[in-house]
């Protein structure tokens, strides 16, 4: 007897409406939740360095993405992910600004987990983005880039898509470009 499969439906873009589901008061859409999932990653007291990353996603012509929603995961200042630590949540969200595409998160530099390099994985969704990007950004001066383990697998001319400039103590900038020459690396998930 043969059996039924489902068919793998048809992948669409996040079109308009992701923001309505993932970011619903930046989308006009109030009393769902008090506040936007993810747009606090810092709740309260924590251990390590405070930052902020700063950045925009930019299309294939270098024009920033207006629409783009960019999310973080990130592990504890002492390299553990589902930390326990109550002031900090692992994770941040935030919508692009409508008008300068801009993006901001404020988190705490993360420690190595491992082997590797202190990192920040990265989840960008926007139009025309069938399936979500993934990729990461490292510090600059993390001395263990050179021995990264993901780091290893990226051609040593487009390392440099995935690591953050420093504009200031605590403040790093990370901007993503989905094509062209300065095109962000990307993982599958």
């Amino acid at each position: 007897m043969a059996t039924k499969r489902l068919k793998e439906s048809p992948s669409q873009t996040a079109g308009p409406y992701v923001h309505i589901g993932c970011t619903p008061n930046f989308a006009g859409i109030t009393g769902v939740y008090a506040s936007d999932p993810g747009a606090t990653m810092l709740t309260g007291a924590t251990e390590g360095e405070r930052i902020t990353i700063t950045g925009t996603v930019f299309d294939g012509d270098g024009a920033p993405l207006t629409d783009a929603l960019v999310e973080i995961w990130q592990a504890d200042a002492a390299g553990h992910f589902g930390t326990t630590n109550t002031g900090f949540t692992g994770w941040g969200r935030c919508p692009a600004d409508q008008s300068t595409g801009a993006w901001r998160l404020d988190t705490i530099r993360p420690g190595a987990t491992g082997d590797g390099a202190a990192h920040i994985t990265f989840w960008i969704v926007a139009r025309g983005i069938n399936v979500g990007l993934h990729t990461r950004m490292y510090f600059p001066d993390d001395p263990k880039l050179p021995s990264d383990p993901w780091l290893s697998l990226v051609e040593d001319t487009r390392r440099e898509t995935l690591i953050a400039s420093q504009v200031a103590d605590g403040h790093f900038h990370f901007d993503i470009h989905l094509q062209g020459p300065n095109e962000t690396v990307f993982f599958d998930a």
